[in-house]
């Protein structure tokens, strides 16, 4: 599929490297094992690396140019950059998923740079970006759609990359962005609300690698300093949607107090079964979303209408899936409302 990009974009992906294990593993461990240990000291990054730090996950990575993030107390980072070519970094956490996140602070581009919560997904592979704040260049694409959360309207785009490199080395891949339709540099983002309405417009994400509030410069020079934390700003509330798509085995959808879960049981040939376990405590009403070239064979176990099932309490239903011309597997997901 070609994309729709109207300015430049030499989106020259970052192919972003092997988990850390060992030291990563145990400096999460100390960082969660006594609330009163002295945090960290600032940690000044110029080479490309990934790991955690007061514990929060971080990402660094620039191709080449003048960048250098600092990782502060907590989720706090400061950056600077120029003459730079592509650079992208931030804190968050790993894995990522559906969080009710927060940020505040300041962001100064000077030309083609982003604010931005940034992840990766695996099966598929899934290169996200919720846009907050932007230079000179508004990110777009195919148009794919709105989303209305947390006090704003973003417009969905999906674009497309095309043996790029990216966290499992050359691949070809989708790129989803929600991209806010007024900058802010400040507030909540309700990621669930965004992968749902992604799910909506059949663009599905996979196993949640990390998610970071970053900022990114493209042939541009600028600065931020940002903070970013788990929970609403100022106290405020969050709808949080309900469930998440983790990939196969186990995708999960929700809405208010209904959540389907829905797990891949057999597969052969051209086709698969899913099992959708639901949970609510009246009537309720879930509408699976096949991915690219997927449609329904047949169903069991609740009413049908097109792609959505109904049914009352906690019970379970099963759909077969034709895998379509591109032979894919992936579990669809189940989005649950009561009714």
């Amino acid at each position: 599929m070609s994309t729709t990009l109207t300015a430049p974009r030499a989106r020259t992906r970052r192919p972003l490297r092997a988990v850390l294990a060992g030291a990563a593993a145990t400096a999460l461990v100390a960082a969660g094992l006594a609330a009163s240990a002295t945090p960290a000291a600032a940690q000044t990054l110029t080479n490309n690396g990934e790991g955690t730090h007061n514990g929060f996950f971080y990402s660094f990575w620039r191709d080449s140019g003048n960048v250098s993030m600092t990782l502060g107390n907590a989720g706090q980072y400061s950056s600077q950059w120029s003459n730079i070519n592509n650079w992208v970094g931030g804190k968050g956490w790993n894995p990522g998923g559906r969080k009710t996140v927060s940020y505040s602070g300041t962001f100064n581009p000077g030309g083609n740079s982003y604010l931005t919560l940034y992840g990766w997904t695996r099966g598929p592979l899934v290169e996200y970006y919720i846009v907050e704040n932007w230079g000179t260049y508004r990110p777009t694409g195919t148009h794919m759609g709105t989303v209305t959360s947390d006090g704003g309207t973003y417009d969905i785009y999906r674009t497309q990359r095309v043996n790029q490199p990216s966290i499992d080395g050359t691949a070809t891949f989708y790129q989803y962005w929600s991209v806010r339709q007024q900058k802010r540099t400040g507030g909540t983002i309700t990621t669930g609300n965004h992968f749902d309405a992604w799910a909506r417009a059949g663009m599905n994400l996979g196993n949640h690698y990390y998610m970071v509030m970053a900022t990114e410069g493209y042939q541009s020079a600028g600065s931020s300093n940002i903070t970013v934390w788990e929970g609403t700003s100022n106290g405020g509330g969050g709808n949080t949607g309900g469930g998440g798509n983790t990939g196969g085995g186990g995708n999960t959808g929700g809405g208010g107090s209904c959540t389907a879960t829905a797990t891949k049981t057999q597969e052969w040939g051209d086709r698969f079964n899913v099992t959708y376990n639901v949970s609510a405590p009246g009537n309720w009403a879930v509408t699976v979303y096949p991915n690219q070239g997927q449609s329904i064979q047949s169903s069991w176990g609740a009413s049908r209408n097109g792609n959505t099932f109904t049914g009352s309490g906690n019970s379970s239903f099963g759909v077969t899936y034709y895998k379509g011309s591109q032979n894919l597997n992936w579990t669809p997901t189940g989005i649950c409302s009561p009714r």
